[in-house]
């Protein structure tokens, strides 16, 4: 069997990076930027002010209380200053610019308000309440790296420094196919012996949520020339096609009898749930088959497609983040084999309890779980207490 680092290089090989394109700042998040982002602006761009209140010499105030007299309204977004006089104030509101000849702001509350005249009853050092121009980006700075992840803190400053656009790669478009006769759309009936379909509503979900962008194909019957004819009109459009099911030892697997002699090759992963695996390319299209069982397809997801994903878009994190906890119950594990079991994760404790069996069938326990317990393949029993190493999936 091959290892699970061996076919995650496999796949990560076979998904290369998308085109580099500019998209508006409010279309990127979750992506990330594809080059470094410089300032052409300093931030903060002028000295303003920290507080409403007035702005000041602070060698005029020094004997406080003083009384000044007011000589001008500053707001934010005012753009015309006059210097400020010796023995003078300026009433000036949070954001404004600081007027030439000021050295610091009083904040309001330590004065009457007044509008004409103001009677200040503080003293305050020169510097008190300014923020300077440049104290938290340099022009010139690289305020992103290549690679950064782009939440709402990033798209805020990219804006804050006037990016109306970034560079990200474009989104992967993949192709999720579904196969078995047994499966059955949701919202009809079953008849005995028949399924309804999950893992493509769970993978396309899985697919969007890294920012990829996913197409549900109709799942197609255990027929070679029907599976044919559902990827032909699709394949110019595609980076990526990912199939679940049809990849094991039985005597209809059609994913494996179509691709097989077609670019794709399948093979035994050292690994529980998800054994059966495949990759390769067909018809000049990369192609990542999973397992039919759900958790085995997801986990399968998590462990191969998600890093391949999110390195196809340029993200310097390509991995979930992973701690050690201490396990709550016993378990056994396959030797020779990586097991990924579910469980919940105590982030203030610092202690996961399993959810559910090993069993690949058992999606209600994937659907509370928010990590995966890592069970390495020379490890074949874990005991209560002892220290494992956890995947997180809420994060």
């Amino acid at each position: 069997m091959a290892s699970v680092d061996e076919h995650l290089s496999t796949v990560l090989g076979l998904v290369g990076n998308t085109p580099v394109e500019r998209i508006p700042v409010a279309d990127c998040l979750g992506l990330a930027i594809a080059e470094d982002l410089r300032s052409p602006i300093a931030l903060p761009p002028f000295d303003n002010s920290a507080m409403d209140g007035y702005a000041v010499r602070a060698r005029d105030i020094r004997d406080a209380p003083v009384e000044l007299p007011v000589t001008d309204d500053i707001p934010a977004g005012k753009t015309e200053l006059s210097e400020l006089a010796p023995g003078t104030t300026q009433r000036i509101m949070t954001g404004a610019p600081v007027p030439p000849g000021a050295d610091a702001v009083v904040q309001v509350e330590l004065t009457d308000g007044g509008v004409d005249r103001v009677l200040i009853n503080g003293e305050v050092e020169p510097g008190m309440h300014i923020r300077r121009a440049g104290e938290d980006v340099q022009v010139g700075d690289i305020v992103l790296h290549a690679g950064a992840e782009l939440g709402p803190a990033q798209l805020g400053l990219a804006a804050a420094v006037g990016a109306g656009e970034l560079p990200v790669r474009r989104r992967p478009r993949v192709l999720v196919l579904s196969t078995g006769s047994e499966l059955v759309a949701a919202g009809n009936p079953l008849l005995p012996g028949q399924i309804y379909e999950s893992n493509g509503v769970m993978l396309a979900a899985a697919i969007r949520a890294t920012g990829a962008l996913a197409e549900v194909l109709s799942f197609v019957p255990d027929d070679v020339d029907a599976f044919h004819a559902a990827l032909a009109d699709r394949l110019d459009s595609a980076d990526l096609i990912v199939t679940s099911g049809g990849v094991s030892a039985g005597a209809y697997e059609v994913v494996k009898d179509a691709f097989t002699g077609n670019g794709v090759e399948f093979r035994k992963v050292a690994m529980q749930p998800g054994m059966p695996q495949g990759a390769g390319n067909y018809r000049g299209v990369p192609v990542v088959t999973l397992p039919g069982n759900p958790v085995s397809a997801q986990v399968s997801f998590e462990v191969f497609l998600r890093p391949a994903l999110r390195s196809a878009m340029g993200h310097a994190v390509i991995q979930r983040p992973t701690r050690s906890a201490v396990i709550t119950q016993a378990l056994h594990s396959p030797p020779g084999r990586r097991q990924f079991r579910r469980g919940r994760l105590d982030h203030a404790a610092g202690t996961v309890d399993l959810v559910g069996g090993p069993g690949s069938h058992l999606l209600s326990a994937l659907a509370v779980a928010n990590c995966l317990v890592v069970v390495p393949e020379g490890v074949g029993e874990v005991a209560a207490g002892d220290s494992v190493t956890v995947v997180g999936l809420d994060a």
